[in-house]
């Protein structure tokens, strides 16, 4: 025969509720056993009261996860305490699993699908203002053969550098229309993340050859005539912003 359960005085159980009378707490919810441990193997009746605290903090677990899910799944420390969830809910929901860290102060959904651009979307969250170019915008735009061991990221001149632990990233620093011109949104993972359009990452890579090199430029104009419609006024108006219209005319011409 099984022993049963001998209950202890401070265990927290899980005990239906239910049936209620007005305004008592129902369903399936965690109680604290009050009675004392003779009385407990003595009586088949005891005596417990409802665990308020962690009732409260399945309420605040439950609203925490509602923003999470309004936004994508994936928020910084900063937009989860604008969005009204506290800080220890945020680091309870961290510590006991429902939360994961995605980057330092970036946390997602643990149960959410996995995310199909884990470093894109890390530094679109942690560096909002950036926008993904060169080397990772063509990867984006499928332009290049080279895997990027790094997230290329322009910033605007002047701006601190960014401190991330992961992913590794490598900054460029842009001014004036050649930050601001060429920017697409994509919604990847559920974020909006900025993007260089595939013309004006091609202006840029012939502005930052010394950088990249001028074969991943070269690569980069053939795939572009080969897997896309040519926009050549677009790419002179690039390579006008970017100052490389001279530099780039005698590539296009022989390319294209």
């Amino acid at each position: 025969m099984a022993r049963m359960t001998v209950l202890k005085r401070g265990m927290i159980i899980d005990v239906n509720l239910d049936p209620t009378k007005g305004s008592e707490t129902g369903k399936v919810r965690p109680c604290v056993v009050v009675t004392n441990d003779i009385y407990n193997e003595r009586v088949p009746v005891i005596y417990i009261v409802t665990n308020k605290k962690n009732d409260n903090q399945g309420s605040r677990f439950d609203k925490a996860v509602a923003v999470f899910k309004e936004c994508g799944g994936i928020l910084r420390t900063a937009q989860a305490l604008r969005a009204g969830i506290h800080a220890s809910t945020l680091y309870a929901m961290r510590d006991d699993g429902t939360l994961e860290i995605v980057s330092r102060g970036v946390y997602r959904l643990a149960d959410s699908d996995p995310l199909g651009n884990p470093d894109l979307v890390t530094v679109a969250t942690r560096i909002p203002l950036g926008v993904v170019c060169l080397i990772s915008a063509l990867s984006f735009h499928e332009l290049t053969t080279q895997i990027p061991h790094e997230v290329h990221v322009a910033l605007l001149r002047g701006t601190e550098e960014p401190r991330l632990d992961h992913p590794p990233i490598m900054t460029y620093r842009f001014s004036g229309e050649a930050f601001t011109e060429g920017v697409e949104m994509h919604e990847l993972d559920g974020v909006s993340v900025r993007i260089y359009n595939p013309e004006k990452t091609l202006a840029d890579c012939f502005k930052f050859r010394n950088r990249i090199g001028l074969d991943t430029a070269m690569e980069a104009v053939r795939l572009y005539r080969e897997r896309r419609p040519v926009k050549v006024d677009d790419l002179m108006h690039y390579a006008s912003i970017c100052r490389v219209k001279k530099i780039i005319r005698p590539y296009l011409e022989a390319i294209l």
